[in-house]
Formats: C-alpha cells, structure tokens, sequence
C-alpha cells in the first residue's frame, strides 16, 4: 500500500513557475513508477508526465514538454513537478499517481495509487 499526498499548488500568474511534491508513505516507494496527472473543470483526467523507477527514464504530455519536469527523491520518497512558463490552460488539480508497473505508461487507469490533489490556478 502507497500514500500519496501532494503539496505546492497555488495561484500564480502566466508566465510564472510552480513547484509540485507528492510524499510517499511505505517501503516500497522505489519500486513504483510515478506519474503527474491532471483535470482541468469539465475535461477528462491527463497525463502530465511520468518517471522510472529509479528516474532514468521520463514521459511527457506533448504539451509541457519543454515547460515542465518532473524528477524524484527515492531517499525521500518524494517526486516533483517543477512546472515553468505557466498558461491559464495549465490551470487543474494536479494528481500524484504510483504505478507498479515496471515502464512508464501514460493511460490512468493503469496506476495502482492517487494522491488527494492540489489545485493549480494560472491567471492571465
């Protein structure tokens, strides 16, 4: 069993930058493939970006590549989301997600744990 909890969602204005964090409880933190997800108001649940299990290994959404970057802390069990150039199409509540799949897969479905959310807001 995996917790997730994330933390540094916010408001902040475009062009602006935000980092996201998701604390994992339990042993196993290391051997989960982490994901990004988001969901904007009436639009369907999307991967952000994804990362390995050891973060050697990184997938993103065709439309943060170059903006946003996701990496982890295994000695922490944490994983982030450092997320730059901010649009008001970026605003969402921003999901943490584990997989214990052994690649990063983009399809939500596929992941075994969520974390609550935190609500990203960019203003224009």
């Amino acid at each position: 069993q995996v917790q997730l909890v994330e933390s540094g969602g916010g408001l902040v204005q475009a062009g602006g930058s935000l980092r996201l964090s998701c604390a994992a409880s339990g042993r196993t933190f290391s051997t989960n493939v982490m994901g990004w997800f988001r969901q904007a108001p009436g639009k369907e649940r999307e991967f952000v970006a994804g990362i390995s299990r050891v973060g050697g290994r990184t997938s993103y959404a065709d439309s943060v590549k170059g903006r946003f970057t996701i990496s982890r802390d295994n000695a922490k069990n944490t994983v982030y989301l450092q997320m730059n150039s901010l649009s008001p199409e970026d605003t969402a509540v921003y999901y943490c997600a584990a997989d214990q799949s052994i690649v990063v897969r983009t399809g939500g479905h596929e992941y075994d744990y969520w974390g609550q959310g935190t609500q990203v807001t960019v203003s224009s």
